[in-house]
């Protein structure tokens, strides 16, 4: 790898950190010379199959120069950085170059917008393409699809990528008008429902024909920022969900602001977004796509924002203890999985052993049933703890909060004690 080529690595490398479709390892451990390995931050990063396996993405921007200035973006139009471009042939032949040596599995690509969208989105697809065809690559393609692209070139993008994804951004459009002023929902939704129409007319295709050609097979996702606009959990809930119901994305992925630019007025003065946050938004997503939960269920009029101290699963059943306790040995699956401590593998092991005879405590922990949050919420057999009614809601959010956990204090070097 020449200089030329290095250099452009780490400016486009760092400028496509903030994208968390996929999560940096962020490590920076050099070679002393004793070991073997040389981690850097720049390029590589950790994404995750359906099957729980860790892959490494080479995360990169095709150009951090951009026509737009939006306020949370530090790519933006005003901003004094350095800017570099990749050549499509040098993106190709290093992505290729990096696949053959094992340092990656896949390509996440995105860039920011030069001359107009429909040029960038024509480079980017020259890239996965060059792949595709020239170099006969068979990995892992995520492709950022360029708001504002026309239809025909998002629908090619599709037959080369594995992914596609649009990034919403701001949770309302009125907020994203003031951030982001070249950007409306129209430029965003109109490429995001032509991806959703040509996986539709794929999956049609491919019953009628075994060798119709696959588009995005891995469906498309998109990014919402959270903390730059006052916002609620509540109104990104709800984008979200509709976004799963009436697009099918894959996953919504929540950022938590980080002020990059701090001298615009637009933004609020805050440090950075609690990480916590973003953690009990994506323990919420989780509810709505495998525990059957309404977003109304997990927050509403009353607490339009989530509960940092808890997660939302026992918020929700603190909130709700008319619905407790739950008998395990007769209750409907979509019932048993409203209760904290019941996973859905756990959910379903219950259910099938039901058939042979009675749950008892000990088989539930055997299970994987989180016993020291399940018990307050249940009955079953010989099991005798005092359930949320006795116990009362507001002693057990006492119980199960943050603040009152006990924290882990070193007693002497290399040994912990919970005082």
């Amino acid at each position: 790898m020449n200089e030329d080529t290095l250099k452009k690595l780490e400016i486009l490398a760092g400028a496509a950190k903030y994208d968390v479709s996929c999560a940096s390892s962020g490590s920076n451990r050099s070679n002393t010379g004793n070991g073997i390995g040389n981690a850097s931050p720049m390029g590589i990063c950790h994404s995750f199959t359906e099957d729980g396996r860790c892959i490494s993405l080479f995360k990169i921007m095709l150009t951090n120069h951009c026509l737009y200035d939006c306020a949370y973006c530090v790519n933006r139009r005003s901003n004094d950085i350095r800017r570099t471009t990749f050549t499509v042939r040098e993106l190709t032949e290093l992505t290729i170059s990096f696949y053959r040596r094992n340092y990656i599995e896949g390509l996440f690509l995105s860039s920011g917008i030069i001359k107009s969208p429909d040029h960038t989105m024509s480079r980017m697809i020259g890239v996965a393409k060059s792949l595709r065809t020239e170099h006969r690559y068979n990995g892992y393609i995520h492709l950022k699809s360029i708001p504002g692209a026309s239809p025909e070139l998002v629908r090619e993008a599709g037959l080369y990528a594995d992914r596609l994804s649009v990034n919403v951004e701001i949770p309302t459009e009125e907020n994203l008008k003031i951030l982001a002023p070249e950007k409306d929902y129209t430029s965003i939704f109109t490429p995001m429902n032509s991806i959703h129409q040509g996986i539709l007319e794929s999956s049609e295709d491919r019953k009628k024909f075994r060798s119709a050609s696959k588009f995005v097979p891995a469906g498309q996702s998109t990014q919402l920022i959270i903390g730059a606009t006052p916002d609620t959990d509540r109104r990104i809930l709800n984008l979200a969900s509709d976004l799963y119901g009436n697009q099918q994305l894959k996953r919504v992925y929540y950022s938590g602001y980080v002020p990059v630019n701090t001298s615009d007025s637009r933004l609020p003065v805050i440090d950075k977004v609690p990480l916590k946050r973003e953690n009990r938004l994506y323990q919420s997503d989780w509810l709505m796509r495998f525990y059957f939960f309404r977003v109304d269920e997990i927050v509403n009029d009353e607490h339009p924002n989530l509960d940092l101290e808890i997660d939302p699963k026992l918020s929700y059943a603190i909130r709700n203890p008319w619905m407790f306790p739950v008998d395990i040995n007769k209750a409907p699956y979509e019932l048993i999985l409203r209760v904290p401590g019941i996973g859905v593998r756990s959910a379903k092991l219950i259910i099938a052993s039901r058939r042979y005879g009675r749950v008892n405590a000990g088989q539930l922990t055997k299970m994987g049933v989180v016993m020291k949050r399940a018990r307050y919420f249940i009955t079953c057999n010989e099991l005798s703890s005092p359930t949320v009614n006795e116990i009362k809601p507001e002693n057990l959010r006492r119980m199960f909060s943050e603040k009152t956990r006990p924290q882990k204090t070193e007693k002497y070097p290399g040994q912990l004690k919970l005082f």
